[in-house]
C-alpha cells in the first residue's frame, strides 16, 4: 500500500524490513546479494534480527530515506539520498529490494533489505528517479516532482495489469 502526501512531498510504503548489513563495497548487486544470503544465515539470526523483521513505514522525500517502526513510528533509520549509492531488486528474489548508503559519520557501507510483494521494482525506479531529481537539483537544472514521478510509475504499472486482466478476458470469451 502506498500513500502520496498532498503537502510534503512524500511517498510512503508500508514494507517488510529484512534488515540492515554492514557491506564492503558501495553498491552491485552483488552486495545486494552477498547481504540478502547474510541475513539468511542461522548464526545471523538473533532476536535483534527477527524482530527487525516486521513491517516498516518507508518515507521517500525529495531529501532521503526515513525507515519508521509501524507500529510506533519511531524513527529506525534514516538515510539521505545523497547517501544513496546503489538501489535494485535482486534478480534471484524478485520480491526483495534494497539500497546501499554510506554512513555519514564514517567511511562505512550498509545494505538495507526490504520485502514487497508488489511493488519493489516501482519503488526502485522512484529511489533512482528521487536520487537523480537531487542531483539534478544541485546542478540547477531545475527540480522534478516526487508525485509526478509516482503517478507516471503507478500509471506503467496499471496499464501493464489492465492488457493482462484484457488479455485474460479475451482468452475467456474465446473458450
Amino acid at each position: 500500500m502506498s500513500d502520496i502526501s498532498e503537502d510534503d512531498n512524500e511517498i510512503s510504503f508500508s514494507l517488510k524490513f529484512l534488515g540492515r548489513v554492514k557491506v564492503g563495497r558501495p553498491g552491485g548487486l552483488q552486495t545486494l546479494d552477498d547481504a540478502n544470503q547474510d541475513l539468511k544465515k542461522p548464526q545471523n539470526h538473533n532476536l535483534e534480527k527477527a524482530a527487525k523483521k516486521s513491517k516498516v513505514h518507508f518515507f521517500l522525500t525529495m531529501s532521503g530515506i526515513d525507515i519508521l517502526e509501524n507500529k510506533t513510528k519511531f524513527l529506525v533509520y534514516s538515510c539521505p539520498l545523497t547517501s544513496i549509492s546503489f538501489c535494485a531488486v535482486i534478480p534471484t528474489s524478485p520480491k526483495v529490494f534494497g539500497f546501499v548508503a554510506q554512513n555519514p559519520a564514517a567511511d562505512t557501507y550498509y545494505c538495507y533489505l526490504f520485502q514487497s510483494t508488489k511493488f519493489s521494482h516501482v519503488l526502485v525506479s522512484l529511489i533512482g528517479d528521487a536520487c537523480r531529481a537531487s542531483k539534478t537539483e544541485k546542478n540547477t537544472r531545475g527540480n522534478r516532482d516526487l508525485k509526478v514521478e509516482a503517478l507516471r510509475h503507478k500509471n506503467k504499472l496499471l496499464q501493464r495489469e489492465n492488457e493482462e486482466l484484457k488479455r485474460k478476458l479475451l482468452q475467456q470469451t474465446d473458450a
